[in-house]
């Protein structure tokens, strides 16, 4: 029996949550979920987005799975789901791009895998608001002790990159690498700019990688990745980043393979690890049993692996690859034609995919 933190976020987060549910209980894997709210429906009743009693119950359930949770842009509440990264020191972000076949794609054989830094680079929020006293402080400084001059009316973000951290996320993709047999991990940065952080990075990077020697390692400046992806896929496997160009580098990954419906991911620390999917909120589509639960359930498929249910993790997933590769009970965004009437909703594809996984 595992014990599990499920957290149904907002927008169509209950619906694809359910969904996901329901698969990993039809493998027969024993479940004790522990439901609690986090997100915007919460705040009136908390005076805050995630609750203390939704951490605590990560932290004394070591695994959750999560639906998305809606940040609005520029106003209002910061990410919950940066919080929680923050408040759990879940400094690994893991997510997977595996094309299936059946998916509208104009590329082939793509399974890769992008392991993103969570805690620092640009991401961590060390900011300085335009016109504030302590931004021109800083301003004043970087004049006086670099004689570079920077603009009195800009705002400041600090990039920070540690030894600590890139060193813990290198060695989490070698060793995610060892664990699921992939063959190489490709360090990506922008060293030959930015020297001493990026270049920290990668300086880390190749000393970390020789103690795997069983395991291929190269490096791609950040730019250059890009267009390696989108030109050769096949030729990745583990991908290394830091916070900024892993966020970047694993939706250009999900586009490859079809896009966020399909792309599942994972933040990961030492000792908590909370498995979500990588799209958004989607409010629009709340309640209307129509987005695509692909990600969730692949997502929770994850959480089965770090469960150590691999079996019931590779049913979902074989599940999951019957359904789109038929295209018969798939939502809208999976037909060649997003219009066509015969697509079907968020509960009966994941009633499909059921289905597959008891069928074996």
């Amino acid at each position: 029996m595992h014990r599990v933190t499920l957290i149904p976020g907002d927008g169509v987060g209950p619906e694809v949550i359910d969904a996901a549910r329901r698969c990993v209980e039809a493998t027969g894997v024993q479940i004790e979920w522990e439901v609690v709210e986090a997100g915007a429906s919460v705040m009136e009743r908390y005076g805050t987005p995630l609750p203390e009693h939704v951490l605590e119950s990560i932290r004394k359930n070591r695994v959750a799975l999560k639906g998305p949770i809606t940040t609005p842009v520029g106003t209002g509440f910061r990410s919950v789901n940066v919080a929680i990264r923050k408040a759990l020191d879940l400094y690994a972000c893991v997510r997977p791009a595996k094309l299936y076949p059946g998916v509208r794609s104009p590329y082939r054989n793509v399974d890769l895998v992008v392991v993103r830094e969570n805690t620092e680079d640009l991401y961590a929020g060390i900011e300085f608001e335009r016109g504030k006293p302590e931004t021109a402080e800083f301003i004043a400084f970087v004049d006086e002790k670099l004689n570079e001059r920077i603009s009195s009316d800009s705002g400041i973000s600090l990039k920070t990159i540690s030894i600590r951290a890139s060193e813990r996320i290198v060695r989490f993709a070698f060793e995610y690498a060892r664990k699921h047999g992939r063959r190489k991990v490709t360090a990506v940065h922008k060293a030959n700019i930015l020297k001493f952080s990026d270049g920290l990075f990668l300086q880390v990077a190749r000393k970390v990688a020789e103690d795997y020697p069983d395991i291929e390692f190269e490096d791609r400046i950040v730019d250059n990745m890009c267009m390696q992806l989108v030109q050769k896929p096949h030729l990745y496997d583990v991908i290394v980043a830091p916070n900024l160009y892993g966020d970047m580098l694993s939706d250009l990954c999900a586009g490859l393979v079809g896009g966020l419906g399909v792309a599942p991911g994972a933040n990961v620390g030492d000792e908590c690890a909370v498995f979500e999917p990588t799209h958004g909120s989607a409010p629009k589509y709340a309640g209307k049993n129509k987005v695509n639960p692909t990600a969730t359930i692949l997502s929770a498929a994850m959480m089965l692996d770090h469960l150590g249910e691999r079996d019931a993790a590779e049913r979902i997933r074989r599940a999951v690859a019957k359904v789109i590769r038929e295209g018969k009970h798939v939502t809208y965004d999976l037909k060649p034609d997003p219009n066509d009437p015969t697509a079907v909703g968020t509960r009966e594809m994941a009633d499909a995919i059921i289905t597959a996984i008891k069928s074996g």
